[in-house]
């Protein structure tokens, strides 16, 4: 009788899980279109009310690490608090950020207040940043239990690609808002919209988050040790490697990031759908590959994901000082983009789901994502410093940041990726026989359709 009930429950909970993940989808949906309008258009944003070029870099670097540090408070809370509260409370408040968000944009509008608005910004952005972090390691540690590691991997990839389809909807369709409005000198207005929807989506949002069920945790004393534990252990361990290798690998990321937008606004001249069109072809890209990368990984493992990303994501910048045709930025930048970071930010969140345990993954989480934050918050600054300062004549300031970057990732990649391994049993990856399985593949294809002719 026992054992009848422990099955009972076991298909019960199973069928919770299998729900909650259609939940999951459904909220990841409408917080996509919340996203897109953030990572695509918050720069824009700030170059609309006139910031300076030095400012967009603080726009990365100063949140980009306090919202690290918020996700090391809120991860202590897990155990103590259940993981669904901690995300529907930090939600909440995430969602009253776009208020004071738009006043900014209706300020400006009005030409009120106009020269303190980039500071009000970095404020509220900044509010924005932290209250949307303070969730993350909740979720994250939430996710991992109602997704089982066996098809991890193809869920994720399959879940990203939904994401990135909705993500290049919301941002075309914002671009040609923005150009639309900009034509009648109402671009402010655009923005204004954005935001407005970018609150409503996740209110919705918020909604199908509170429908999932979330499986109970127990968060022993014992397993909890604090940031430095974790920061002097690292070189002495696989997970701990990988995070430093995270982190200088956005370091140099973030040293030219936040001025690719600029550049095509302010020195190419582009208007908001060309601007569109050259970041979501990447997606458009990464809708297409993510779906194999998932397979790559569950037959070879992370690790081998992250090798072959990581050397395509090293060479993205360097594409950028060869020509600045819109189409050429569309097929070779961005396409190597697409299927780069496609593949790597898949592998780099199953592979800390793969190294750390489920009552050790909230705690760890927001350690690693410190690390990256603290990455972010100095490779943004660097490049923030060059902006305002470097005066060169060689070349243009903004390649010459794309150019350092590269150069950055190509050193990290060589010296970091060979000192952490795979942590799965998973088949070994050999370049010969890889190909020898494509080819194979294409002549069986090719043999099927000369039968069905």
């Amino acid at each position: 009788m026992e054992i009848e009930k422990e099955v009972l429950n076991e298909k019960k909970i199973e069928r919770l899980k299998e729900k909650s993940r259609e939940y999951s989808v459904k909220d990841g949906m409408f917080s996509t279109v919340k996203t897109s309008i953030v990572d695509n258009y918050m720069t824009p944003f700030a170059i609309a009310i006139n910031s300076p070029n030095y400012f967009i870099g603080l726009l990365s670097s100063i949140p980009g690490i306090l919202g690290p540090f918020t996700q090391l408070h809120s991860s202590k809370l897990i155990g103590k608090i259940k993981r669904k509260k901690i995300v529907l409370t930090s939600v909440f408040f995430e969602i009253l950020s776009w208020i004071p968000l738009s006043i900014i944009a209706i300020l400006y509008y009005y030409n009120y207040m106009a020269n303190i608005l980039p500071l009000m910004l970095l404020i509220f952005f900044s509010y924005y940043v932290i209250t949307s972090n303070a969730g993350t390691s909740a979720w994250f540690s939430w996710i991992g239990d109602l997704v089982d590691e066996k098809y991890r991997g193809r869920w994720f990839s399959k879940r990203h690609a939904i994401f990135s389809f909705v993500s290049l909807s919301t941002s075309l369709l914002s671009a040609l808002l923005l150009d639309f409005l900009k034509k009648h000198d109402l671009t402010m207005l655009g923005f204004i919209i954005l935001f407005v929807i970018a609150f409503f989506s996740r209110i919705i949002s918020r909604y199908y988050l509170s429908k999932k069920y979330e499986p109970k945790i127990k968060i022993r004393k014992e397993e909890y040790f604090n940031f430095f534990d974790f920061i002097k252990k690292a070189p002495y361990n696989n997970f701990g490697r990988f995070a430093i290798f995270r982190a200088l690998l956005n370091m140099t990321v973030a040293i030219a990031g936040p001025y690719f937008t600029v550049y095509m606004l302010e020195t190419l001249n582009f208007s908001y759908l060309q601007l569109i069109l050259v970041h979501m072809s990447a997606v458009f890209y990464t809708i297409i590959i993510v779906r194999y990368w998932g397979k790559f990984s569950d037959k070879y493992g992370n690790y081998e994901v992250l090798k072959i990303t990581t050397v395509i994501i090293a060479i993205i910048p360097l594409t950028w000082l060869i020509n600045d045709n819109i189409w050429f930025l569309i097929l070779v930048p961005q396409l190597i983009s697409g299927i780069g970071w496609g593949g790597f930010n898949l592998a780099a969140s199953n592979y800390v789901f793969d190294c750390v345990t489920p009552q050790k993954r909230g705690l760890v989480f927001s350690y690693y994502e410190l690390l990256n934050g603290i990455g972010v918050f100095i490779g943004a600054g660097i490049g923030s410093l060059m902006v305002a300062y470097l005066d060169i004549s060689f070349m243009h300031v903004f390649l010459f940041l794309f150019l350092v970057s590269s150069i950055g990732r190509i050193i990290v990649s060589i010296t970091m990726l060979k000192k952490i391994k795979e942590v799965k049993n998973k088949k070994k990856f050999k370049t010969s026989s890889f190909i020898k399985s494509i080819i194979v593949k294409a002549r069986r294809h090719n043999d099927k359709e000369h039968r069905e002719y």
